[in-house]
């Protein structure tokens, strides 16, 4: 059953009150939303999710005591999440949200045309979540939404167009099709949260999307992939690996390892 039959659950967290009064004002008029709590601090809010069940938790960031930050990792450890979407005033968090699994991040002042972009995202990741599956984030990250900065301004970018992933220290320089994007999240991190979606380590800078490898090439015992127009060295490390991965899944395989 869709999750607008019967509305989502949101919870507004924000100790500005007119912002949390604008918040409520609008999620109150979305059809997709069934409900709307309101706390005015990140303690207030986990008293919320202890007492009750809520969908999604739309919070902004900078807060006393209990910043929004700190209130997603806390929710991070429950067994059952709500979604995160940050309101926020600032940009410069929005590589952390990517590091927390956030659904969306919104920026103030709210429009209400964004805000229904980031409730369609919550309601998309909601709706997808596979069969028996209990908690929202596992389908919120079905194909995740990551922020990245061009040119000053914090753009979004889809997992699926992530076509291979090269280190840069603690962080990670993401290549698409029409460029590439630093974010700061290091590659043990992304191998392990991209592992069942597709990517695999072929060398110890770089992870590899397999629905975006076109061509494996052997020459005198040195292995190369083809994503795109890029030749990739595989390491001798990670060639059997690679090789025992790929005859278990046909190149051009878009579905996700073990799908």
């Amino acid at each position: 059953m869709s999750t607008t039959a019967v509305g989502l659950t949101a919870l507004v967290v924000d100790d500005e009150l007119p912002a949390l009064s604008d918040l409520d004002y609008l999620l109150g008029r979305d059809e997709r939303i069934g409900e709307v709590i309101t706390a005015s601090s990140g303690t207030e809010a986990l008293q919320v999710l202890d007492s009750r069940d809520v969908d999604v938790v739309f919070s902004d960031i900078s807060m006393p005591g209990l910043d929004g930050m700190a209130l997603a990792r806390v929710i991070a450890r429950f067994t059952v999440r709500p979604q995160i979407v940050f309101v926020t005033a600032h940009d410069e968090h929005a590589v952390d949200a990517f590091a927390l699994a956030a659904t969306d991040y919104v920026m103030k002042p709210v429009r209400a045309e964004r805000l229904g972009e980031a409730i369609r995202r919550v309601v998309a990741a909601k709706d997808e979540r596979p069969s028996g599956t209990a908690d929202p984030v596992a389908a919120a990250i079905e194909d995740e939404t990551i922020p990245v900065e061009l040119g000053g301004v914090t753009r979004f970018i889809t997992r699926t167009q992530v076509r291979y992933v090269e280190a840069h220290g603690d962080y990670a320089r993401l290549h698409t099709e029409k460029g590439s994007h630093l974010v700061r999240v290091p590659l043990s991190v992304l191998e392990e949260r991209w592992g069942e979606f597709g990517f695999v380590r072929i060398h110890r800078s770089t992870l590899v999307a397999l629905p975006h490898v076109s061509e494996v090439r052997m020459d005198r015992g040195r292995c190369a992939v083809l994503v795109g127009d890029v030749e990739l060295q595989v390491s001798r490390r990670h060639t059997k690996e690679l090789r025992d991965t790929l005859l278990r899944r046909p190149i051009g395989d878009r579905r996700p390892v073990g799908g």
